[in-house]
């Protein structure tokens, strides 16, 4: 029995629903079933009874669940008192940052950060948001720029910073690639290259937004997973995508960025930036970075 197996069938028997509570985890439906399996095996007998429209509790499930709430909690707490005993003895602030956030709002705060505060050492990871997220409940991360998951998670406060604008990647020497500015209207008829959206759904849904406001579908040419490989798609001349405007600052050759021309009063509200921690955990240095992003969001906003 492992502390992950609890927290999979905490999360399942307090939904009763196994694809909410796989995505309440971040995790595939199949991984969360195969999990819970497990327990069940280990500990000899049936945890829920499942049908093909309903999921409930057995009666040893309903008596194991206080039991392993209990046993997670004090894994949690555990874990929260130790790691708030190694800030105490070292100046090391860990974020961790969606790749767009990387290149943009990030060095701008480290920069800021650094000048008032030279005795904190910042180490920084760069993955994806269902990747940080749980790098955080970890201990291994003390504050992520991330995009907000689509469900709410009590175990985390999430802080929306703002919006990152979005523009289109497009073949430098293409017919559209010398626009100063692009309407949705003309990517109608053009191959669109998008990212997945189980991994990145903000990313992949804003091409979808855009094109729907216009009245349109987009034409999907390729999905991908990595922006870096998306924008080098679009360098030899496999499509175009729509990405986040931080993204020019990767740097690769053969892409024009243009920005999207949007109806007049109408705001695409599709790749919200936010920070996240783990709630009730206190982290001088962590609050220390937050108080200098909130003193200049409006001006790291700006550029995004």
């Amino acid at each position: 029995m492992e502390l992950h197996q609890l927290r999979c069938f905490v999360a399942a028997a307090e939904d009763l629903h196994f694809g909410n509570a796989a995505r309440r985890l971040e995790m595939l439906p199949a991984t969360l079933g195969r999990e819970l399996r497990l327990l069940e095996k280990d500990l000899g007998t049936p945890l829920f009874v499942r049908t093909t429209r309903h999921v409930s509790l057995t009666s040893d499930g309903e008596a194991f669940l206080d039991e392993a709430r209990n046993l997670v909690a004090k894994a949690d707490a555990l874990a929260t008192d130790f790691r708030q005993r190694g800030r105490s003895r070292a100046a090391t602030l860990k974020i961790g940052a969606i790749d767009t956030a990387s290149v943009g709002l990030i060095p701008m705060l480290l920069h800021d950060f650094r000048k008032m505060h030279k005795d904190v050492a910042v180490e920084l990871v760069e993955d994806k948001t269902i990747r940080l997220l749980p790098r955080l409940l970890s201990g291994r991360l003390d504050l992520a720029f991330v995009r907000p998951p689509e469900r709410s998670d009590r175990r985390f406060d999430f802080e929306f910073l703002f919006h990152e604008t979005a523009v289109a990647a497009v073949p430098s020497h293409h017919k559209l690639g010398a626009k100063k500015q692009l309407e949705i209207a003309e990517l109608a008829n053009e191959p669109m290259i998008l990212p997945e959206r189980r991994s990145r759904p903000h990313s992949h849904d804003v091409t979808i937004k855009l094109f729907a406001e216009a009245g349109l579908k987009p034409e999907i040419a390729q999905l991908a997973e990595e922006k870096q490989t998306i924008v080098k798609l679009v360098a030899a001349r496999m499509g175009i995508a729509i990405v986040p405007k931080w993204t020019s600052q990767m740097s690769i050759a053969g892409v024009n960025y243009i920005p999207i021309k949007l109806p007049r009063r109408k705001r695409m509200e599709t790749l919200p930036l936010a920070a996240a921690w783990v709630r009730g955990l206190r982290d001088p240095a962590r609050d220390q970075m937050l108080s200098i992003l909130r003193s200049k969001l409006d001006r790291y906003s700006s550029r995004a």
